[in-house]
């Protein structure tokens, strides 16, 4: 048993006239194709990684720090150079 329901949507009236636009190119309803837009969207955000699926970032260590960013003298000596 197939069920549909009824629902209203605001849809902007650019959208909505290329979307009639489509529509009669398609020679389908515009309920047709907003309903297949849907179902795109929702199955390509399923297939999308989870953040927690990620691989985590490279790390490595930076060395000494060669100049103190909280002591404003060192750092104006550092940003002139030698």
């Amino acid at each position: 048993m197939i069920f549909h329901m009824k629902t209203t949507l605001s849809i902007d009236a650019g959208v909505l006239r290329r979307l009639k636009e489509e529509a009669a190119r398609q020679g389908r309803t515009i309920s047709e194709l907003v309903e297949a837009a849907l179902r795109a969207m929702l199955e390509r955000d399923q297939g999308e990684e989870k953040p927690e699926d990620l691989p985590s970032l490279p790390s490595f260590d930076g060395g000494r720090a060669y100049v103190d960013v909280a002591n404003r003298e060192s750092l104006y000596r550092a940003m002139e150079g030698p």
